[in-house]
């Protein structure tokens, strides 16, 4: 009996422990709150389910142009228990943002699931729809599965995340307090760490 209570153990672990897809790179967000600094936010990225759109979202990380990438843009949606969202390069609102594709490209795979706080996915306005807004959980959201791209995950500074979605917000959801990613851009494998900004 005690055998069988322990295989079913071992199969339910199985069951529930799938892996995360491979991270195929690394990128990061120094972010602040007005003059306040946040901290780091390091994300991987699965470029082996979705490179279409790991592309998309690596390339705007990686630009100095704040026309055409993250550099100084804000989050500017935040609910709690739910999500932060940001990528509107364009508007800063919600009602802007492009990909390096042009203004929007096709969902690429549901493969990763909202099964865990930390899952970066993309925003959109309804299928296929895809610009550069983001979204990263903070709890599992199970109902945007098959309605929005998975396509990475925060690697380190879930505590800023989490810090972030306690910033105060109006009607509307956006941060009293603006909050900004004052620096973004690659990470090398290794997880050698980038030097934080000097603007923080």
């Amino acid at each position: 009996m005690k055998l069988l209570s322990t295989i079913l153990s071992v199969l339910l672990l199985a069951v529930y422990a799938v892996a995360d897809p491979t991270v195929t790179s690394k990128v990061f967000f120094d972010l602040k709150q007005g003059d306040k600094p946040l901290g780091r936010v390091v994300i991987g990225l699965y470029g082996d389910v979705a490179p279409k759109t790991v592309k998309n979202f690596y390339e705007l990380s990686t630009s100095n142009d704040a026309a055409m990438g993250y550099i100084n843009s804000t989050f500017h949606r935040i609910i709690p228990s739910f999500m932060v969202q940001g990528g509107d390069f364009t508007h800063g609102s919600g009602i802007g943002g492009k990909s390096i594709y042009g203004a929007t490209f096709p969902d690429e795979s549901f493969e990763v699931k909202h099964d865990k706080p930390g899952r970066l996915s993309m925003a959109n306005r309804g299928k296929n729809t895809n610009g550069s807004q983001f979204f990263i959980t903070t709890v599992p959201t199970p109902w945007l599965d098959g309605r929005h791209v998975v396509f990475g995950e925060v690697l380190e500074g879930m505590s800023v995340v989490f810090a972030m979605e306690k910033a105060a917000t109006d009607p509307q959801d956006r941060p009293l307090v603006p909050i900004q990613i004052a620096a973004c851009g690659a990470l090398p494998d290794s997880g050698a760490a980038a030097p934080i900004s000097d603007e923080l």
